[in-house]
């Protein structure tokens, strides 16, 4: 296995961990500033750097609206922020590290969709770029991958893109029509007026 041609085995510890971004479904915050937390991914980051993240990752949304701004303490994990701004705050941290390799562990599960909008703006702006692995059972965050990999009993069942893998039938279709179907029925429970959804398989989400 080779990272920009090359072998991963090449590399010593220390360095291949400095290529390396992540950002988790449960994120890692310490009882700090925010500026502070965002900080910890390059210690020798300027204000303005801290600010520029916080921008892409829509995190500067919330944080201005805050009495100290930057200067906030948010508490052990981030106990005063909600699960979205929590998130943001992650992927800030990850924008400032600058990584070759990024991975996404189940990095929007537990978000409700408004948060979830506004973290897959973010997750594309971190994304650019750079090699990614998502890992996701929210299928609307990989439906635009260049490759998507279906793991099944700890096997790889299928591989291909959204719009391979739709026209193929199995797992991943059936993850999907499943995944709009409970997309749908909250809809409706939350409206008088029924949604039309034309599913193309060719085509991505």
């Amino acid at each position: 296995m080779t990272l920009d041609g090359r072998d991963l085995r090449d590399y010593d510890v220390e360095s291949f961990r400095s290529l390396l971004g992540i950002v988790e479904q449960d994120v890692f915050l310490f009882d700090g500033t925010i500026a502070q937390n965002i900080a910890y991914a390059r210690r020798d980051a300027t204000a303005s750097e801290i600010r520029a993240a916080a921008e892409a990752a829509n995190a500067c949304e919330f944080i201005d609206r805050m009495s100290s701004g930057m200067r906030t303490i948010i508490g052990e994990r981030g106990v005063r922020l909600s699960g979205g701004q929590r998130q943001r705050l992650a992927i800030a941290r990850a924008i400032l590290a600058d990584p070759k390799l990024l991975i996404l562990d189940e990095a929007t599960s537990n978000l409700d969709t408004e948060s979830e909008q506004l973290i897959q703006q973010s997750l594309a702006i971190l994304m650019r770029g750079r090699t990614s692995f998502v890992i996701a059972h929210r299928l609307s965050t990989i439906s635009r991958a260049d490759a998507i990999v279906v793991i099944e009993c700890g096997r790889i069942s299928q591989t291909g893109t959204h719009a391979q893998l739709m026209s193929k039938g199995g797992k991943y279709r059936s993850m999907v029509e499943q995944q709009i179907q409970m997309t749908l029925g909250s809809i409706r429970g939350s409206s008088e007026i029924e949604p039309v959804l034309e599913i193309d398989p060719a085509e991505p989400n």
